[in-house]
């Protein structure tokens, strides 16, 4: 049986769409859910939990002014009308999120892995290689994404057996709308064919399933059937950093979250991210953080 828990607080009494807003739909059966999010105070990634990623993939609309978001702890500008994504496991607090409007949902609700043939936006908005991504809108896009939100709003008001795969088709048309947009912005995209940058995609999502066992590029290149010259080659022709160097990034990435986030200690993360020893990590962390990780968690 579908259940959908709602929560909505008006300024005056009387209906309206846009309002302290947050609305759930949540499946029971197979845990799916969904949440939007508007102009509540209470929108941010929580990150880790019990050393775990919180397993929530999240749009982020800002149709007002520009604003700082903190992203696991590191202080980014959002621009005035744009879209941002962000995946599960990052930690992230918005300057003003009274203004914003966002689109939660866990992996049981939509599974961007297993729809990448139809939407094609694994190891690009999410889980890709440039992170954050803000995307910004015209005023058309705008327009059609403030339409969206209308009716998602609405959508949410109702109860029966046909919203949940309403709201799947509303989340997969925002997803392949920010996916075209966020490509014709993309300078890579317009340098490299479809082929080349499915090949980085493909890099960006076995790089999140594996980073924590192989740290070495050969690894990838031969599940990609690809020699690790000619994969260099493809990032450097997608002006993006070098396929060890975007390793190495995400291994510290998620060093700091456990670091920042957890009480795990330097030897348990050390073994979690695939180090031979605790010295060897110690040294690779302050190699390249220029910390040693006693002070970095102090600090």
């Amino acid at each position: 049986m579908t259940r959908q828990r709602v929560k909505w607080i008006e300024n005056d009494g009387f209906e309206r769409l846009n309002i302290y807003m947050r609305r759930e739909y949540i499946e029971d059966k197979t845990a799916a859910k969904f949440v939007m999010l508007s102009q509540e105070p209470s929108l941010k990634g929580k990150g880790m939990q019990g050393g775990q990623p919180e397993p929530i993939n999240t749009f982020v609309f800002n149709q007002g002014r520009a604003q700082i978001v903190m992203i696991d702890e590191v202080a980014y500008t959002m621009p005035p009308n744009c879209i941002l994504p962000l995946v599960g496991g990052q930690h992230f607090v918005f300057e003003h999120p009274e203004t914003l409007t966002a689109w939660q949902f866990n992996r049981e609700f939509y599974c961007i892995v297993d729809h990448d043939a139809e939407v094609g936006c694994v190891g690009f908005l999410f889980y890709g290689i440039q992170h954050p991504m803000f995307i910004t809108l015209s005023k058309e896009e705008l327009a059609e994404i403030s339409h969206l939100k209308k009716v998602f709003a609405e959508e949410l008001l109702l109860s029966d057996h046909f919203q949940g795969e309403m709201l799947r088709t509303l989340l997969k048309r925002v997803i392949i709308q920010t996916t075209r947009i966020a490509k014709r912005q993309s300078v890579g995209y317009q340098a490299a064919s479809e082929e080349k940058m499915d090949l980085v995609r493909k890099f960006a999502l076995l790089l999140e399933g594996n980073y924590k066992t192989h740290h070495d590029v050969g690894f990838y290149a031969s599940l990609l059937n690809k020699s690790p010259k000619t994969l260099s080659n493809v990032f450097l022709l997608y002006k993006q950093p070098a396929p060890s160097v975007i390793i190495r990034s995400r291994i510290l990435l998620e060093a700091k979250r456990y670091l920042n986030y957890t009480d795990k200690t330097a030897k348990e993360i050390a073994y979690e991210l695939g180090f031979d020893s605790p010295a060897h990590f110690s040294r690779f962390f302050k190699n390249y953080t220029k910390t040693n990780i006693t002070s970095f968690r102090r600090s």
